[in-house]
């Protein structure tokens, strides 16, 4: 039976109960109030909450590196040398890829450049870099940095707008760029998930309709990793990268990943070499010849983080326990029930830029104030509400599934509802 939902706290527990994925909640720190009380945490699109297990995990590195010093290497349960390996079955099941396609390494806008030099490969008629108005900046930086060590200006670069009115690009107009300037485009990079309005881009047909006009597609996962449900290798994505300090919560700066499509590797494909993407078993060797590792693992640079790579291993133990399948139903009941609640806000104070399709949302919800958004924010902030504030006039508000609860959505709504009450004394 669907029950009609109900602006009360009484509802917002029910739904709790209800939740199968509720005790995930416990598994994570929040930050807390100067009274001990558990702050309302909405921020996960900038930063998740640490896993409790995450100082077990760097604790019994710090152990193996004062107990063994070099020999934590090859010694152990998790020798050092192939410790990147013990996330890459999780991070394939979240990317909907296969376990050769996928790796961490680096940082999100490294990656991008590591694998533009494999796949931007422009051509005397065949150029241009299609991306959204409004990408994350440092896409933007990458792309056009890209595109001056080939020569080219900001006339190589295409963004797909918004049309007159809306805060969202419709996906039919990527569809419709593309087709009409494919002859010109040798790279599409889609944000994935927009990081401003949250919109969820149609990834399966851009990259099906970039491919029937020749392009390459790489997709910029940041946002949308550990957040929506991927399948990067029956979409044939050809390139994919990330980060992991917001959904995943691998901690601050944490570690990257990358994703190839499987038709590209072991291609000739030009590449920039580094001892970690040559063949495990001459590495130490030392010899003069790069002998590419049969997998993602050949973008591979030097050796990575192992701090690093340890919170994020407590992290995807959660999400592998969980189930993202099971996070992705939670995440659109929550948010179509803090669309809900908010509906119950006065109109002319802020709007919803976020679609309402649920295809195009995932966990983040963007309001777009019409008047001092800034000072709504510092609001929040005093009532101890962890979000977020991007210039001018929007505020982020992030329900991420392994640990909000329905009744976080409502004292969210009651905060908000005051504040607007309190503004317009």
């Amino acid at each position: 039976m669907t029950l009609s939902p109900e602006a009360s706290l009484e509802f917002a527990r029910y739904l709790d109960q209800e939740d199968d994925l509720n005790p995930f909640r416990q598994e994570f720190i929040f930050p807390l109030t100067t009274n001990g009380q558990e702050k309302f945490y909405f921020n996960g699109n900038s930063l998740g909450l640490q896993p409790k297990k995450a100082r077990q995990f760097i604790n019994n590195e710090l152990d193996i590196w004062a107990e063994k010093a070099c020999d934590g290497h090859i010694e152990g349960e998790t020798p050092w040398v192939s410790y990147h390996e013990t996330v890459t079955e999780n991070l394939s099941t979240l990317t909907g890829a296969k376990v050769h396609e996928v790796v961490c390494m680096n940082s999100l806008t490294t990656n991008l450049h590591l694998l533009m030099v494999s796949f931007y490969r422009p051509q005397k008629k065949r150029y241009k870099i299609v991306i959204e108005k409004g990408a994350f900046p440092s896409d933007r930086y990458a792309v056009l940095s890209q595109l001056s060590l080939h020569g080219y200006d900001e006339t190589g670069l295409i963004e797909v707008e918004p049309r007159p009115g809306s805060s969202t690009i419709h996906n039919e107009d990527f569809l419709k760029v593309i087709e009409e300037k494919g002859e010109e485009i040798a790279l599409i990079l889609l944000g994935s998930v927009q990081y401003y309005t949250g919109q969820v881009f149609d990834m399966p047909n851009i990259i099906k309709k970039g491919h029937e006009q020749g392009c390459i597609v790489g997709l910029d996962l940041a946002h949308a990793i550990g957040n929506v449900c991927l399948n990067l290798h029956e979409w044939n994505a050809d390139f994919a990268v990330w980060c992991s300090y917001k959904y995943l919560n691998g901690g601050p700066g944490s570690i990257g990943g990358a994703f190839v499509h499987e038709k590209h590797i072991g291609s000739r494909l030009p590449k920039l070499h580094g001892w970690w993407g040559s063949d495990k078993v001459s590495r130490f060797k030392m010899l003069p010849g790069f002998v590419p590792i049969p997998s993602v693992e050949s973008w591979q640079l030097s050796n990575p983080p192992i701090f690093q790579l340890a919170t994020l291993r407590a992290s995807l133990d959660i999400f592998k326990r969980a189930g993202m399948e099971n996070l992705r139903k939670k995440s659109l009941k929550l948010i179509s029930y803090m669309d809900f609640l908010l509906s119950q806000c006065p109109k002319d104070f802020f709007e919803v830029i976020t679609p309402q399709e649920q295809e195009q949302r995932g966990s983040q919800m963007s309001l777009k104030f019409k008047n001092n958004a800034e000072a709504f924010f510092n609001y929040l902030q005093g009532k101890n509400v962890l979000c977020d504030y991007r210039y001018p006039n929007v505020i982020r508000i992030a329900l991420v599934p392994l640990y909000n609860r329905f009744v976080d959505a409502f004292e969210l709504y009651q905060i908000i509802n005051e504040g607007i009450r309190q503004w317009r004394k």
